[in-house]
């Protein structure tokens, strides 16, 4: 019997775990700005964007005019806050999404060759 409650135990702290661990996955985030020309403007609108509380990397497409910023786990990125440090820095924001990261490939099988 104690065998039993054991195992539902460990099974119940590894689901919660796992389940823990979704929750506190980083959030990613694009936001599409108008007025990105340069790298001095990705310079400067990163360089704003970096003091927000919990942004840990960000990635600027000059061209698409967008920015994906990653927060830390845990951390969200408030809408007002993203549109306030554009704006300080020169720029418009046209919009703000939170992004999916993209899906992990999943491991690839290895086909036995038939013994002979």
């Amino acid at each position: 019997m104690m065998k039993i409650i054991q195992k539902t135990g460990l099974a119940f702290i590894l689901m919660l775990s796992l389940s823990m661990a979704a929750l506190t996955a980083p959030k990613i985030y694009a936001l599409k700005v108008d007025g990105l020309a340069c790298p001095f403007c990705a310079f400067g609108i990163e360089k704003r964007l970096g003091k927000i509380a919990g942004v840990s990397r960000l990635r600027t497409d000059i061209k698409a005019g967008r920015i994906i910023l990653t927060m830390k786990d845990g951390a969200v990125l408030d809408p007002a806050t993203a549109k306030r440090a554009v704006k300080q820095a020169g720029f418009s924001l046209r919009a703000l999404e939170q992004i999916r990261p993209p899906a992990q490939a999943p491991a690839k099988a290895v086909a036995k060759k038939p013994s002979l």
